[in-house]
């Protein structure tokens, strides 16, 4: 035996310890113009965005791999907040241009020494972005549409979650976390065999749901939930039907919010327990000291159920199922749904055949005027007798 291996104290170390689970959290904006014009006196766009920024910070603070993704949904496109899109490098064959201190042009400022750096970047980026997507906002971009681009901005934030989750197992050297052989799954219907990257997304909202957007937002959803990304939605204005639907099917939260003003107490409160809380399945360093800040805040787990999260979310009291109609994009409560393609129409399509596939529908008796027996019409006769 090595003489080393005596006084050697490494045995109750686990290498498991040493890897944590990066969580990423995307905010998706509702940048709206029509709609932040209403909620001028009572919210103003610039107040909301320093909001975001101080419970972007918190996401951030509460551990090393915390990351933050930032999107604009606009009226007319969805764009990237932070982190910015890269510049488009020149061709090896055009000049270089070389700058020096007396170009005459103006430089980046410099970071603030009283501001932590990465909160100085996210405010930053996420300012001049928005900056630069008001000004290049026209009238009849505005006048365009009375609804936002929520399908491209889920689009958008769906492919940078994958990104991340395939650089995370393969490409950064990092690689996920298998859950631990006693822990159950947090969802019976956990179908991940690896942990990767725990992603969320919050969307903030001001406007409307959108009939057209229905087929593209749910196309969205649907792979969210399949990936089983929670998306939350905080309303501030308007009737986000489908937005209610997505998170009740990738079990988020949807608050309404009653006072605009108190936006933050809503983030940090009711948007806060799947972000901030500590994963209890997380047997690492920085997942220990996690809970260890939290305290007497865990609650005790009922008999037969695993302990979840120490913070309860509020839930949707209801949550308004309606769909929008495949022929005129209007939201119904009743319709005709075909069984092959399964598309929804308000009325029977001309003929019985299905608008999108072109199948026959196989509609029975519907429409008919029901038969009448002799016996019930004899009864009819004597009762006016």
């Amino acid at each position: 035996m090595n003489p080393l291996d005596v006084v050697d104290d490494s045995t109750h170390y686990h290498s498991r310890g040493t890897v944590s689970v990066p969580n990423l959290l995307t905010i998706i904006i509702d940048t709206n113009p029509r709609a932040w014009a209403a909620l001028a006196n009572v919210l103003p766009l610039s107040q909301a965005i320093a909001t975001i920024f101080v419970y972007a910070n918190s996401h951030l603070a509460f551990s090393d791999d915390h990351h933050v993704a930032l999107l604009a949904s606009h009226c007319n496109r969805a764009v990237w907040l932070y982190p910015e899109p890269p510049t488009p490098t020149k061709p090896p064959s055009e000049d270089v241009e070389m700058g020096d201190a007396g170009s005459g042009k103006p430089s980046q400022p410099a970071p603030s020494a009283n501001k932590f750096h990465q909160f100085a970047k996210l405010e930053a980026s996420v300012l001049r972005s928005v900056r630069s997507l008001i000004d290049n906002t026209t009238a009849a971009d505005v006048a365009s549409t009375t609804t936002t681009q929520i399908p491209g901005a889920l689009t958008l934030a769906l492919a940078f979650i994958n990104k991340m989750h395939l650089a995370v197992m393969g490409g950064s050297g990092r690689r996920g976390i298998s859950p631990p052989p006693d822990t159950e799954p947090a969802h019976k219907n956990h179908r991940r065999s690896r942990i990767a990257v725990r992603a969320r997304i919050l969307i903030i909202s001001v406007s409307d749901s959108s009939a057209e957007q229905y087929i593209p937002t749910m196309n969205a959803v649907f792979a969210a939930a399949h990936s089983e990304i929670p998306i939350d939605t905080l309303s501030l204005r308007g009737s986000p039907t489908f937005l209610q639907q997505a998170s009740h099917i990738t079990r988020g939260n949807f608050i309404n919010v009653l006072e605009p003003r108190g936006l933050l107490q809503y983030l940090m409160v009711g948007c806060a327990s799947a972000g901030l809380t500590p994963d209890p399945n997380d047997n690492t360093a920085s997942g220990n000291r996690a809970r260890m800040k939290l305290g007497k805040q865990t609650p005790v787990p009922p008999q037969g159920g695993d302990g979840g999260d120490p913070l309860f979310a509020p839930r949707a009291e209801s949550v308004d199922f309606r769909a929008a109609c495949f022929c005129h994009g209007s939201v119904i409560d009743t319709g005709f749904v075909c069984s092959i393609c399964l598309s929804i129409f308000c009325d029977i399509p001309d003929g019985g055949v299905c608008r999108t596939c072109g199948t026959k529908l196989a509609l029975g008796n519907y429409g008919a005027r029901p038969a009448v027996s002799a016996a019930a019409k004899g009864k009819e006769v004597q009762a006016e007798g």
